[in-house]
């Protein structure tokens, strides 16, 4: 079992202090994980996210849909949408009722991509801590937010 203090050789003044810089070294742990297993698609976590609401929404929504659905909310979420839309993952439409309103959908070749990534390896470190334990943390989570 990991120990927050060994893995970054530190001492900590209380417990809270603790958490939370334990909070931060686990999350950027995860995305280490998630970048390596979505390397080989060549796509950032970030994008996989924007890939996973389009899929889910079933049609068209507004980009700041899409912003506010975002697990990591990210300033230049514009520029990764750009990127997809480059690599034909997703497709970008104006409103003709308000040109300034833009809709994306996931393409076909999106959702192909979306299909072969194995995610497993990522949610797999969630098997270390039972059911209970996980409703636990869920709930002190969302506590501190």
């Amino acid at each position: 079992m990991g120990d927050i203090a060994k893995d970054i050789n530190s001492t900590f003044p209380n417990e809270k202090v603790k958490a939370l810089i334990n909070i931060k070294y686990t999350a950027n742990w995860l995305d280490t994980i998630g970048n390596t297993v979505l390397k080989p698609y060549k796509i950032s976590v970030q994008q996989y996210n924007i890939l996973r609401i389009l899929k889910g929404a079933n049609e068209a929504i507004t980009v700041n849909t899409v912003k506010q659905r975002m697990i990591q909310k990210s300033p230049n979420s514009t520029r990764l949408m750009d990127k997809l839309c480059d690599k034909k993952l997703i497709e970008r439409t104006r409103c003709e009722q308000d040109r300034r309103v833009v809709y994306v959908k996931i393409t076909d070749k999106g959702l192909e991509l979306l299909s072969k990534i194995n995610i497993d390896e990522f949610n797999n470190q969630m098997n270390n801590i039972t059911e209970n334990e996980a409703k636990l943390l869920n709930k002190i989570l969302d506590k501190i937010r």
